[in-house]
């Protein structure tokens, strides 16, 4: 035997014990992504009760809790430990398949590790406690109409958000840090193209939509008893896949879905007793709900248990709130169930309820405004954004600045700050770079729409039939089960065949205007 050769079952040994030792590596990964995913879904948890039962006086308390508690999750997430065991298993990830959950686990922890190293504790603590703060002081400027109770806590939220931008150097653009937030690997200038078209779309859109024949939404204007909304929206989601033992619903202020686990779905919605308001957010919300619910299991307590990014999650919201919750063959269902709820609809035809629902006409709220002119909302505060990031807009001037974009923009003068600079509660906890992906995820919306009714056929049919499942069921399979595995360039592409693309959105709009209003749009 040569000195060197060691005998073959000497050779074997030693690769079982590598293998051992890399698995070993893998499931230290594992633990220590489950460490973070509890202490981050406790600090959700704490922030979920904060905006829908919290009495204001805990406000300060609240703030420090969360606070250390991401303390706790950010040490993690920049420590030592976790960089050794990431460049360890640095093989083991390129040895496994890219689709795996093991090479995934690897690749997106080592992103969020290389992303959040950058930031130093202190300052991502600081982040956390002023936009619980914020929150708190946006309720109060509400309910006081008052922007003055709200600038000093903007002014200290602009401000980390600029030292946040700072910890990753020069950027092309300074927007790109916080859009990579909530769409990892997504820059401005991808967005910017897609904006363009979009408003180059949108405005001859709206301008036929005014010459074609009024819509008669009256029937929509009224009083609704707020328990008979809740029980309607409740029927309409369990057709839908709510369930109570693993989903529930609340009341806040500004409509929001949260999960605490694949089993622990929390929606939100405000009902209101003089409009449907809080019944088409319920639809939304339910879209972002099914979507945390169909997540697989076995990526439970990683970072790989959520949605791909923000823009896809408000593709699944938008999907059920638009193409499935405003098409008529989803009320030929519904409607008589509405009827029964609300007793002032039995003499209002279905046809009008429809055409009411759908009715676009520029509206002052955003969470309010149709399917065309809700667009114009989004990009008119990704403009303000960027304005605010530069310095160009100062925001003692905000209030005025977003008033005279919604003239520009929607022709519409905000009455109050309620429903002009306060109706939003983004940026008052730091949620700088969220509002692109609401338009983005309407565009992503039809992509995935078309590929599933291309693979199930008439989904409008099957709506008619009081038959969601297969929908939902084919949405779980091609988009939910991945979790965060792919981006949400890689997961359009995966399920639609091509790029992130504004035509199939622009298209669907022109082709319902045609079809619910008679308006002269797009191709004949």
């Amino acid at each position: 035997m040569h000195p060197f050769e060691a005998p073959a079952e000497g050779y074997q040994g030693a690769c079982a014990g590598i293998f051992l030792a890399v698995n070993g590596r893998y499931e230290q990964l594992r633990a220590l992504a489950g460490e973070i995913w509890d202490i981050e879904k406790a600090s959700g948890l704490l922030s979920w009760d904060e905006e829908t039962g919290m009495p204001p006086g805990g406000a300060h308390a609240r703030a420090e809790q969360k606070a250390t508690l991401q303390r706790l999750a950010h040490e993690r997430w920049i420590s030592d430990e976790l960089a050794e065991l990431l460049e360890e298993l640095r093989q083991f990830e390129a040895e496994h398949d890219h689709d795996s959950d093991e090479a995934s686990l690897v690749r997106v922890m080592r992103h969020d590790h290389e992303k959040a190293r950058r930031v130093p504790v202190e300052l991502h603590a600081e982040i956390v406690r002023a936009g619980s703060l914020g929150y708190q002081a946006w309720l109060e400027a509400r309910a006081r109409e008052d922007f003055s109770v709200l600038l000093p806590h903007l002014e200290r939220n602009l401000e980390l958000r600029r030292r946040y931008v700072e910890c990753f150097g020069p950027q092309d653009d300074p927007y790109d840090p916080l859009l990579d937030d909530y769409e990892p690997g997504m820059k401005t200038s991808d967005v910017d193209p897609v904006f363009e078209q979009l408003k180059a779309a949108l405005v001859p859109m709206i301008a036929a939509v005014k010459e074609a024949e009024p819509v008669d939404d009256s029937c929509l204007r009224g009083y609704f008893p707020l328990d008979a909304q809740r029980r309607f929206s409740v029927w309409v989601m369990e057709h839908w896949g709510y369930d109570p033992a693993t989903w529930r619903l609340d009341g806040t202020v500004h409509p929001f879905a949260t999960a605490f686990a694949t089993t622990d779905i929390r929606l939100t919605t405000r009902f209101q007793p003089d409009h449907l308001g809080g019944v088409i957010a319920c639809l939304h919300e339910f879209g972002h709900g099914i979507y945390e619910r169909q997540v697989s299991p076995t990526l439970e307590r990683t970072p790989l248990a959520s949605g791909v990014s923000a823009a896809m999650h408000e593709s699944q919201s938008r999907m059920w709130e638009n193409l499935v919750g405003r098409s008529l063959a989803t009320w030929r269902v519904f409607y008589p169930k509405l009827q029964e709820e609300l007793p002032q609809f039995a003499d209002v035809p279905l046809t009008t309820f429809h055409r009411a629902i759908n009715k676009v006409q520029p509206s002052l709220v955003r969470t309010e405004a149709d399917e065309v002119t809700y667009n114009l909302h989004v990009i008119l505060r990704y403009e303000i954004e960027r304005e605010l990031l530069s310095g160009t807009l100062a925001l003692a001037d905000l209030p005025d600045a977003f008033n005279a974009k919604m003239r520009d923009y929607l022709g519409l003068d905000p009455p109050d700050l309620v429903r002009g600079v306060l109706q939003d509660a983004h940026w008052s906890d730091l949620g700088f770079g969220y509002f692109p992906t609401y338009s983005l995820g309407n565009v992503i919306s039809v992509q995935i729409w078309e590929r599933a009714q291309n693979d199930l056929g008439d989904l409008e049919e099957q709506f008619e039939r009081g038959e969601f499942g297969a929908l939902r069921d084919w949405l779980g399979e091609h988009v939910h089960r991945f979790g965060r595995k792919f981006t949400a360039a890689e997961t359009v592409q995966r399920t639609a065949g091509g790029p992130i693309d504004p035509a199939p959105y622009v298209a669907y709009l022109e082709r319902k205007l045609r079809d619910v209003f008679g308006a002269a749009v797009g191709a004949s």
